[in-house]
């Protein structure tokens, strides 16, 4: 991951980043600048110089002055500046005239600059910007023809040299350039800082304080704070401030309010209670609205709990807050003070006023409805409270209840002490029976097998589904005595039967070494292994993962198969279903049950069936209760379908041979 940095740093790393190419190029523009300027400077003064000498020289050398003449002119002139040497090179033509002088014959031969001048070329030399040696050649003119009769105009007669030396010159332009490159660099660094100030000022800073506030509302998940202030001066930054405000506003509705009716949700409760001051709480729970939805039709319903939600605003006192909890259930806080006698009249308004209200359905149809109230008052555990008073309300069948201490503990108590009984009573006199619902061929709908299930049965005869004692077992230390009821019981049922059966097993089981004895045992005396399939509840998780595939391998061994129960949801790992080798993955009904209009489960369910295809598993959808959801997974590719619309789970005289 690369490091993150700040905007601070940015624009710092870009101020010294940008001052520093200035200053290079600064330095590097002056340094050539310099020696331009020296050597344009040098080469026409030195120029000018040697011009000079040259009249000097040729003034006297008219008036028949002869060499020896003209070096004593040359020595005088050199006494002028000790700094400054002036000579005089005669070139090959005039050494034929006059005589040769053998220095001017070996620089002549040796001297590069020399021989350039006599070329016909001006030369300029500065060594290391401190020294200037001037080679300038001297051409023949109309009037030197007179004299040196062996040459034509525009020949070289010779070279004056000039050397002296820059110093002054050089400090001047040093000292020119220096604070030119002075003034850039100050110039540099106040527009630079000055940015930084201004960057710092009305950007970075605004943007700290605003991602302040972002992660104080994350991590307090308070959404009702908004921005108030980052920047009044910048445009830019109060746009950004109103359009997050405007998103946490519509973020606090979804979070807060119900979708449906538009009143405040259960979130916004449990909030309100914490504050733990003195108020009374009512839970308002509509009697049987389920059977109204299976009736007339969500759409009917939740026009009616929009309309029972309008209704509750009305009786109720505005100095009060309603909220909807969940589907057919609604919560009112009264926060003004008031005697129980008061709150008790107040309660009883509620019930008698909504029992009288007719709901309208149609023009032609109206309902009416009836509701039962827990209520609760106080500074701590009011929710839950009045959610006990109302769940014992609408078992003694009274309209409403206050919540009283004695509540909790009697109904838990009684609770498990009524269900252990029953649970021990019903293993000890053969009441735990296993019941079997039909898994059919997707593609044909043909009954291949079944899914033996637990029940209890009552005093009554009646089936009492696992949700009531199951957990309760395990407390009890009963859960696997049941494990071997349902395995020794199914076992006898189907070794007569031409069906396969799918027998539910927990991890819990597996680990146990006594539960997975009495297994092999039974596959070793039964011989149905073959047609025998554990279906291991994922819900509980696979931490021991050795122990489970051990447990695969042993049973494998007698032609059983192995199902991974409820696959989507839980620990559902598909690396889990390539190690352990499982023969069905049975899909959760939460997917399966919305399968015909929700995309989602549609392509979750998708996913699922592919990589079983591939890994060549089979795959069975549960929950399959109408013609829809049939259609949508047979058109997905499920191998097998289970659920009501096949059939319930029947007791064994339901099931033909």
């Amino acid at each position: 991951m690369k490091q993150k940095t700040t905007y601070k740093k940015v624009v710092a790393k870009i101020v010294f980043t940008t001052l520093t190419i200035t200053l290079i190029v600064a330095f590097l523009y002056g340094d050539y600048l310099k020696k331009k300027a020296i050597s344009d400077l040098a080469h026409i003064d030195a120029k000018k110089t040697s011009m000079l000498v040259f009249e000097s020289l040729y003034s006297v050398m008219k008036r028949g002055w002869d060499k020896e003449d003209l070096k004593e002119i040359i020595t005088r002139l050199n006494s002028v500046d000790p700094k400054m040497q002036v000579d005089v090179f005669r070139s090959e033509n005039v050494s034929k005239l006059y005589g040769e002088i053998e220095k001017d014959k070996k620089l002549r031969e040796t001297n590069e600059s020399i021989q350039k001048a006599m070329g016909g070329s001006e030369v300029l030399n500065i060594d290391h910007s401190d020294f200037i040696d001037y080679y300038y050649p001297v051409s023949a003119k109309n009037e030197c023809l007179l004299c040196h009769t062996n040459v034509e105009v525009g020949d070289i007669l010779g070279v004056i040299s000039v050397s002296f030396p820059i110093e002054d010159l050089k400090v001047s332009l040093t000292t020119m350039i220096n604070f030119f490159v002075l003034f850039i660099v100050v110039f540099s660094l106040i527009i630079f800082f000055a940015i930084f100030f201004k960057i710092n000022r009305y950007l970075v800073r605004p943007i700290e304080k605003f991602a302040g506030v972002i992660t104080n509302i994350t991590q307090s998940k308070d959404v009702t704070q908004r921005v108030v202030d980052t920047s009044d001066q910048i445009e830019e930054m109060d746009s950004i401030k109103n359009a997050f405000n405007s998103m946490l506003d519509v973020v606090e509705h979804q979070f807060y309010y119900d979708q449906l009716t538009g009143l405040l949700n259960r979130r916004k409760l449990t909030e309100r209670l914490e504050k733990k001051d003195n108020i009374s709480l009512m839970i308002i729970n509509i009697d049987s609205f389920q059977e109204i939805n299976d009736l007339y039709g969500d759409e009917v319903g939740d026009f009616i709990l929009k309309d029972f939600a309008r209704f509750l605003q009305k009786i109720t006192p505005a100095t009060g807050i309603l909220y909807r909890l969940h589907a057919d259930e609604f919560a009112y806080i009264c926060t003004k003070g008031g005697n129980f006698e008061n709150l008790e009249t107040f309660v009883s308004f509620v019930s008698e006023n909504i029992a009288r209200k007719t709901f309208k359905i149609s023009d032609q149809s109206d309902i009416n409805l009836t509701v039962t109230i827990g209520v609760s008052y106080g500074d701590d555990t009011l929710l839950t409270n009045a959610d006990i008073a109302l769940k014992l309300a609408k078992k003694t069948k009274k309209n409403y209840l206050f919540y009283d201490t004695y509540m909790a503990t009697t109904k838990e108590y009684e609770k498990n002490l009524s269900w252990s009984k029953k649970l021990k009573q019903a293993i000890e006199q053969d009441k735990i029976i296993p019941v079997f619902q039909p898994i059919v061929d997707t593609q044909t709908k043909k009954i291949l097998k079944y899914e033996a299930l637990i029940r209890m049965i009552d005093e009554n005869g009646d089936l009492i589904s696992p949700i009531h004692f199951l957990e309760l077992a395990k407390k009890n230390k009963l859960y696997h005595k049941l494990t071997k009821i349902m395995v020794d019981k199914t076992f006898e049922i189907f070794k007569e039967l031409p069906y396969s059966v799918s027998i539910n097993l927990s991890v819990e089981d597996i680990l146990n070494k006594d539960i997975v004895a009495f297994i092999i045992d039974k596959l070793q005396i039964s011989g149905i292994g073959k047609r025998v399939v554990f279906e291991i509840i994922e819900s509980e998780g696979i931490e021991n993962f050795k122990e489970v595939l051990e447990f695969i391998q042993k049973i494998k061994l007698y032609g059983a198969k192995i199902s991974i129960d409820d696959f989507g949801t839980g620990y559902s790992n598909f690396e889990y279903l390539m190690k352990l080798k499982v023969d069905y993955i049975k899909i959760d009904g939460s997917m399966i049950k919305n399968i015909d209009f929700d995309e989602n489960s549609q392509i979750v369910t998708k996913t699922i069936i592919d990589f079983a295809k591939k890994m060549n598993i089979k795959t069975v959808a549960e929950f399959v209760y109408s013609q829809d959801i049939y259609e949508k997974v047979l058109e997905l590719g499920v191998d097998y379908s289970q659920g009501y619309y096949f059939g319930e789970p029947k007791k064994l005289d339901s099931i033909a041979h």
